[in-house]
């Protein structure tokens, strides 16, 4: 028989846990009767980080994030918890500032000394921990698309590389809506930049797309003004030729861009939609009406039809106590990264971060789709591809999907700087930039990106 110590939910994910010792002696007495270790009762919990703005422009997409960490951590200590401790986690909000993310994640490994942390949703937030957590050599689980180009050692991939969403996203305009021209529209950082000049080369090789028929365009974060653009868009699309957009738009300036394309009439049979960074929630603000017939690409979708969703959207309206509350990709990928966190920790039998990172490599776990995901020796993961189409109550309805998971690509094979790089984190390479023409590996360069990331 196990006895576990509990507090309430919302408690005991925010803080430590105190007790009387009188009252703990009592415990521990009891435990020891009951055949339970005293000593694992009385171990320090395994803390768990999470780094997830809860504030400003990426609030609208991180803080849903963080609340699924914890209920994560909620639902593994009512299991018993890891290795007979407790989860805790430690909780830090920065703030959609990116500098700040650096802050709060040497906070967490050097003052809090997490075990792990799941975080970012932002390249150029990704970017500006990496120094952070190869220095300190802590544990980061991204669960956000991007755009590749990077495998580091201390970082597991559970979102989509581009091989995973932008490349068979544009196939499937190319091939099933029969697309020529491009707007290639984007939020003015690191992933929309290196994601777009990845498709500019795709169209080009692939399709013999001309110059004149790709429009590349740029946006700050929180932008709202879309008025112009959006006509940018419409006259560019009265050519004569069938276009699209393609749009790696972040955050809350989603909001007014889509209400504009409202504004300006331009539906889905006209010029479609496929972005790469609206999902559920990000509907779940817009009165999708006017939206229907556009699209997005991701590894999951809430209306996926299988048991393993229906559980885990029962026990997330369950925990928010919101009957309205979504699911989406993120979420997944953190439910992905969690579990194969927790599935190495057991396999190594311990938390160790060393230990970690060589068990962690070929586990598998469920995915929400029906399938598996596995951790490949690059730290990326295998995925579903779907593209799905907005529906007028705010959910998608999957038209597309790969026949079988997709195994993600650190190393885009359309860029002259990576076609020859591969990652390998198994010894005895050890390498996330390794490369094959002249057989040398580059070594870690997290802090140069970091600056250029930061400076642009």
């Amino acid at each position: 028989m196990e006895v576990q110590v509990t507090t309430s939910r919302r408690k005991a994910l925010s803080r430590p846990v105190t007790y009387p010792s009188r009252w703990l002696a009592t415990v521990l007495v009891s435990a020891a009767t009951l055949g339970v270790s005293a000593q694992a009762l009385a171990e320090d919990p395994i803390k768990v980080g999470i780094l997830h703005s809860l504030s400003g422009t990426m609030a609208i997409s991180e803080s849903t994030l963080k609340d699924t960490v914890e209920m994560l951590i909620e639902q593994q200590n009512a299991q018993g918890g890891l290795l007979g401790r407790q989860l805790e986690a430690v909780v830090v909000d920065p703030a959609s500032n990116w500098p700040l993310f650096a802050e709060r994640a040497r906070e967490l490994l050097a003052q809090e000394e997490v075990d792990v942390i799941f975080g970012n949703w932002t390249s150029v937030s990704r970017k500006a921990v990496l120094p952070v957590v190869e220095e300190l050599n802590g544990l980061l689980f991204y669960p956000v698309q991007y755009e590749g180009e990077e495998s580091s050692e201390n970082v597991f991939y559970t979102g989509a590389a581009p091989n995973q969403q932008a490349i068979p996203a544009v196939n499937y305009l190319h091939d099933q809506v029969g697309v020529e021209r491009w707007v290639l529209a984007g939020t003015d950082y690191v992933y929309p930049r290196t994601t777009n000049r990845i498709l500019e080369a795709y169209l080009r090789e692939e399709f013999g797309v001309a110059e004149e028929d790709i429009l590349v365009n740029y946006t700050p974060f929180g932008h709202s003004d879309w008025q112009n653009i959006v006509a940018e868009v419409r006259r560019f699309g009265a050519e004569g030729k069938k276009t699209a957009v393609v749009s790696t738009i972040n955050g809350d300036a989603n909001v007014p861009f889509y209400r504009e394309l409202a504004n300006q009439g331009i539906d889905a049979a006209d010029i479609p939609v496929v972005a790469f960074s609206v999902g559920e929630q990000e509907l779940s603000g817009l009165d999708t009406g006017p939206l229907v017939g556009h699209l997005a690409a991701w590894n999951y979708f809430m209306s996926v039809d299988t048991d393993e969703n229906y559980d885990f959207i029962d026990a997330w309206i369950d925990y928010t106590g919101d009957e309205e509350s979504v699911t989406n990709d993120p979420m997944e990928a953190h439910y992905i990264g969690f579990n194969m966190w927790a599935e190495a920790v057991r396999k190594a039998g311990t938390t160790e971060v060393d230990a970690v990172k060589d068990a962690i490599i070929g586990v598998t776990v469920p995915n929400l789709s029906g399938g598996h995901a596995a951790m490949m020796p690059n730290h990326h993961i295998t995925k579903p591809v779907l593209i799905g189409e907005i529906q007028d109550n705010g959910q998608f309805d999957v038209v597309w999907q790969t026949p079988s998971t997709v195994a993600g690509d650190a190393w885009s094979d359309y860029l002259p700087g990576s076609r020859d790089l591969v990652s390998d984190w198994r010894a005895p390479m050890r390498c996330g930039n390794f490369n094959v023409a002249n057989g040398s590996c580059g070594g870690s360069t997290a802090a140069e990106e970091a600056e250029v990331a930061l400076a642009e």
